[in-house]
């Protein structure tokens, strides 16, 4: 494959918004530079730092232990590796949840420091004030309802949400409170199918589905799992384009066993000294 990058102009929200009901937004997490250049060379159109990587990078059992500074960190990666990609940054937990001078801070940094184009936060009715803060103050702001994995404890786990009138009702109006505090799209996370159709008829922002059926205006995988790479949690709506976890650990068992055996280096592979020199260092000094 030739590392042809193409040069498109990056969406803004602005351009975002008018999507709607337009062509499809994809949508992948990244996390580090080499899968957020592969992401661009394919033409994703939005990158999102999720505080996912808790999970699927640092190896953890949920999101409230990310902190802000790595954000910072995994989201300068991103953006040096899709630089004409729109590229989200996670405000992690307890990053906004204090006050609205803590989150227009807060996403401050990850625009200028970072380097993000815009942030995400979860929540609805109870964040709606936030995010019009926010938004105030000149950031872009995306949503995020339904399952919202910082909370997870609080909507009895990992499971999806609104199988009930009262639910359901109560994620619809979260929906309808971001929207019309300014968010420019809304991640919609494990509903069901019916109820993310309804959504995306009722509010005038993009939607994009993680396990909320394919009626979204877009939808979004988190990228180790559409890769295969993660293997402790397999969401129902995950499945996996390629197995890389299989292919990665058997090309490093053949590099293991190369070693072992003496088949790696091979003179090919290995710098050469002038055969004078070599004499030199061998003989008496």
């Amino acid at each position: 494959m030739t590392d042809q990058r193409p040069r498109p102009n990056k969406l803004h929200a602005p351009d975002l918004r008018v999507r709607k009901d337009g062509d499809k937004i994809v949508m992948l997490s990244a996390y580090d530079y080499h899968i957020a250049r592969l992401a661009e060379l394919a033409g994703v159109d939005l990158l999102l730092v999720g505080d996912s990587l808790g999970m699927v990078v640092l190896g953890g059992n949920g999101t409230t232990a990310v902190t802000l500074d790595e954000i910072l960190h995994h989201t300068r990666a991103v953006v040096c590796g899709a630089p004409n990609t729109h590229v989200i940054a996670d405000l992690p937990f307890g990053s906004y949840q204090v006050s609205d001078a803590q989150a227009i801070e807060n996403s401050v940094r990850l625009l200028k420091e970072g380097g993000a184009d815009s942030v995400k936060l979860e929540g609805g009715r109870v964040v709606a004030d936030r995010v019009r803060a926010i938004v105030a103050a000149g950031i872009p702001v995306a949503g995020h309802i339904g399952l919202t994995p910082q909370s997870a404890g609080s909507q009895g786990g990992w499971k999806v949400q609104g199988r009930d009138v009262e639910s359901a009702r109560g994620i619809l109006a979260d929906a309808e409170a971001i929207a019309e505090a300014g968010v420019f799209c809304i991640v919609i996370e494990a509903v069901p199918t019916e109820l993310g159709a309804l959504i995306t008829e009722r509010v005038a922002v993009p939607t994009i589905g993680i396990g909320a059926g394919p009626s979204c205006d877009g939808q979004v995988l988190v990228s180790p799992d559409l890769l295969g790479l993660e293997t402790r949690l397999t969401p129902k709506f995950t499945d996996p384009y390629v197995d890389l976890a299989t292919i990665i650990q058997d090309a490093f068992t053949a590099f293991g066993t190369d070693v072992r055996q003496g088949h790696f280096p091979t003179a090919d592979l290995s710098h050469a000294m002038d055969p004078e020199i070599v004499a030199k260092l061998r003989g008496p000094s």
